[in-house]
């Protein structure tokens, strides 16, 4: 359990983990300036503003890092002056949730010169960014007329609503508007999986029978080692009410020791004791060199192994299976490969040397118990499916599943409550895509099967995709892979006939649009927003309008209304309520989940943040199960945790899968293409990947001045590799394969390991005149050669050059 340490049991670990925080706090603190509340007054151009308010309201930031944090928000004269923190009292054990760096510069976001101020069309050709404005009458008129035109000619597949996370836990201005108007014309195609994580969701079911995280961060404190594989949290879980700071916590709490195994020195590596480089995309081959020492030293738990699971030998393979496919076979080399995982193959495929994968090994098997969490990172690669249950099984090995300090070996667990959004209706249109691979289903679609391309519900599409609706998002362009490739198949409006695009700026896939709508910002209308899923605790705040919307901006849900009207459904999508009466139903939804919320909506709103303390003692995964496997059966078809799975087993031999490609029954470690071995690397040598940044989150916030000051976009290069391309810190480079190029500044550090390259996912891209982006936007270089399982994104999958610019 949770325990306090006296200050002799602290150890020099802890000292430098205080440093960090201090260094952090700092650091913040001056970059975040008037958000921090440390100037009383703000420059605004050439005047000194007075930021005494006239009044405070609550609002929140609510971009997609998976967080969402409150903000106090100062207001005088009808401008917002200050933008400071959750400063609210410490109820019920619940700290504060204080923002990151991006929610305090929300108010640079609010007043950015980018703001779109008025709907337009477009008048040149597509992706040029030539528009005029026109009336939101006219604009309402044509979506309305060209939405209604394709649902008659082509049907309601032809309809879309591209995956976008710019606004999420906002639950009137959220996706799920456009959503519910679908679903009452008839519904649209519907997509599976995320950008994030649709490997990790993909493969977890096989083994565990449902996506699910492990233990809870905070049972970390009840550990003796916790092993992190790509796991960011300090990055991409700022603020407080996030990963980071119950990682913070439980460390303190805490004699374990952690070990983070990375292919750079992550901005959560200075909380470890130690940093392991590896290889990207080679996380599944370290996971089985692992597993030889562990068996070959008799340190796996039999019992658990023979009692629990399915496949770790012959005796508890399932029928009608050859001999020689179990898992403790294709580890010690009895298998179809005929190869050992020894630590020897391992080293040469991760970079790790031998010795630190043997004493790894023995550290993993000699705790007890020993917290393993992956981030999903290891998982966003041409291999990520099997990446994700090789190192799963570290876990499963060991007998660390469904007890306390141990865990199931996939990201760690989180407090969800169930509160509820705006309804969406059930979509008449069963068939779904993968996330991943909407540009196919524009440039041919008649080509896309289940069995090739992951179709679901259907055995092929029929018809294109003709109608997109992309709000609050950038996957149009920016965060999709293969920029040149999407760029093509979007500048053919016979191919793809109305885009709709509703931002507050000219973005990258903003220039894409037919329809350019201004919507409001998170500060300029009222909401209800729940605390995000990464927390230890649970959270509801009633946001409240700032300001009035800036020029003609409007938000989504009185859009869509409007849309609704227009295409005579608008009583059905309303039911009678506009913004204040939907937040008056949601929030009513609420208190039947959480009684102890003040009946009146007012009353609450003067207070505004509602914080909620997780259960203790941390939650364990699967803990029923372990308790009692035959009462508290896994989802699995077995009850058991699956390491053979005969689904994969069947659909790795009845899918059309591409050179190169495989879907393994056991979690195998299989070679990317643009990975380690591939004999591309004779022209392009070094392994790209694109980590989630302080900067931004995804692509939001990448416009703020402050932050591009704070943590500038930069490409991060070992200094081996830099010296033998005579590049020197600072240097403006070209980084390029056969899909692109971009420019942007190098970064030489011993951060990262050489040969691998990092460049910062979510830079604008910004393209010169020869289609060369200036900017540092990783996508330009990234493939669209979806993973073979789940068909998802494998961002990290690259291998480039870079030379000086």
């Amino acid at each position: 359990m949770i325990r306090d340490q006296t200050p002799g049991e602290r150890s020099f670990r802890d000292v430098k983990r205080r440093d960090f925080l201090k260094w952090s706090a700092l650091l913040g603190g001056a970059a975040a300036l008037g958000g921090a509340g440390l100037l009383y007054k703000l420059k605004v151009g050439d005047a000194a503003v007075n930021t005494e308010p006239d009044r405070i309201v609550i609002g929140a930031c609510h971009v997609n890092c998976g967080n969402r944090c409150p903000l106090k928000v100062r207001v005088r004269d009808g401008r917002i002056v200050q933008v400071e923190s959750d400063d609210s009292e410490d109820t019920f054990g619940v700290h504060q949730i204080r923002p990151c760096l991006r929610g305090r510069s929300m108010r640079k976001w609010v007043y950015s010169p980018d703001r779109l101020k008025y709907p337009m069309k477009r008048v040149g050709k597509r992706g040029e960014g030539k528009f005029e404005r026109i009336s939101w009458d006219e604009a309402l008129d044509t979506v309305a007329r060209e939405l209604r035109r394709i649902i008659d000619t082509y049907g309601n597949e032809a309809v879309y609503r591209i995956y976008s996370t710019g606004v999420l836990g906002a639950r009137v201005s959220g996706r799920e508007g456009f959503d519910r108007l679908a679903n009452l014309l008839g519904g649209q195609l519907g997509f599976y999986g995320s950008y994030s994580t649709a490997q990790i969701q993909d493969a977890l079911p096989y083994l565990y029978g449902k996506y699910s995280g492990g233990n809870s961060i905070l049972d970390i404190a009840n550990t003796k080692l916790a092993v992190f594989f790509g796991n960011n949290t300090a990055a991409t879980r700022t603020s407080g009410g996030s990963l980071t700071y119950d990682l913070v916590h439980a460390l303190r709490q805490s004699k374990a020791r952690f070990i983070i195994i990375d292919p750079h020195y992550s901005d959560t590596a200075p909380l470890a004791d130690e940093w392991i480089p590896i290889r990207p995309g080679t996380d599944g081959a370290l996971a089985a060199g692992l597993a030889f020492v562990l068996i070959t030293e008799n340190m796996v738990e039999e019992d658990f192994l023979q009692r629990y699971c399915v496949g770790y030998d012959e005796k508890t393979m399932p029928e009608g299976i050859p001999a020689g496919n179990s898992y403790k076979e294709y580890i010690l080399g009895a298998g179809p490969d005929k190869t050992p995982k020894t630590p020897a193959w391992a080293s040469a495929i991760t970079g790790i040397p031998v010795e630190r994968i043997v004493k790894l090994a023995r550290e993993i098997g000699d705790a007890k118990p020993c917290y393993i969490a992956q981030g999903w990172g290891p998982q966003r690669q041409a291999n990520g499916e099997q990446t994700v249950r090789a190192i799963c099984m570290l876990a499963v090995l060991t007998g660390n599943v469904g007890i306390q300090g141990g865990g199931t070996g996939s990201r760690e667990g989180f407090m969800t409550l169930p509160f509820p959004s705006l309804p969406t209706g059930k979509n008449p249109v069963s068939t779904l895509i993968s996330v991943f691979t909407w540009t196919k289903a524009i440039e041919a679609p008649t080509d896309m099967t289940d069995i090739k391309d992951g179709v679901r519900n259907k055995k092929r599409l029929e018809v294109p995709i003709k109608f997109i609706w992309n709000y609050a998002g950038n996957c149009l362009i920016n965060q999709h892979s293969d920029i040149n490739r999407t760029t093509r198949i979007l500048q053919d409006d016979t191919a793809c006939e109305m885009i709709v695009v509703i931002d507050n700026f000219m973005t990258a896939s903003a220039k894409f649009a037919d329809i350019l709508l201004p919507a409001c910002s998170n500060l300029e209308e009222d909401d209800i927003v729940y605390q995000g899923a990464n927390v230890n605790m649970g959270a509801l705040f009633l946001t409240q309008k700032a300001v009035e919307p800036m020029f003609e901006s409007r938000g989504h849900y009185e859009i869509v209304r409007d849309l609704a009207r227009r295409l005579g459904v608008e009583e059905r999508f309303s039911e009678g309520r506009d913004r204040e009466g939907w937040i008056r139903y949601l929030y009513a939804k609420c208190r039947e989940i959480k009684p102890d919320l003040p009946e009146d909506i007012t009353e609450a709103r003067k207070k505004g943040i509602f914080k909620w303390k997780a259960p203790q003692p941390p939650l364990v995964a699967f803990k029923s199960f372990r308790e009692d496997p035959a009462k508290n059966p896994l989802a699995t078809p077995s009850g058991k945790i699956e390491i053979f799975s005969k689904r994969l087993w069947d659909i790795g031999h009845t899918w059309e899968l591409g050179p190169g490609e495989a879907i393994p029954a056991l979690p195998e470690y299989l070679p990317c293409w643009e990975g380690v071995s591939d004999p591309l690397r004779e022209k392009y040598p070094l392994q790209l990947f694109g980590q989630h940044y302080k900067q931004r989150t995804h692509s939001s916030f990448g416009n703020v001045p402050w932050l591009q000051e704070v943590a500038p976009q930069q490409l991060w290069i070992n200094p081996i590799d830099a010296e033998s391309r005579g590049i020197k810190h600072g240097d403006t480079v070209r980084v390029f394969n056969d899909r692109g190029a971009t420019l942007v500044t190098a970064k030489v550090t011993p951060r990262i390991m050489p040969g691998v390259l990092n460049l910062p996912q979510g830079a604008w891209y910004t393209p010169d005149a020869k289609g060369v982006d200036t900017n540092g936007s990783v996508n330009i270089l990234t493939s669209h050669r979806p993973s073979p399982q789940a068909k998802g994104n494998p961002q990290h999958t690259n291998l480039v050059e870079v030379v000086k610019a």
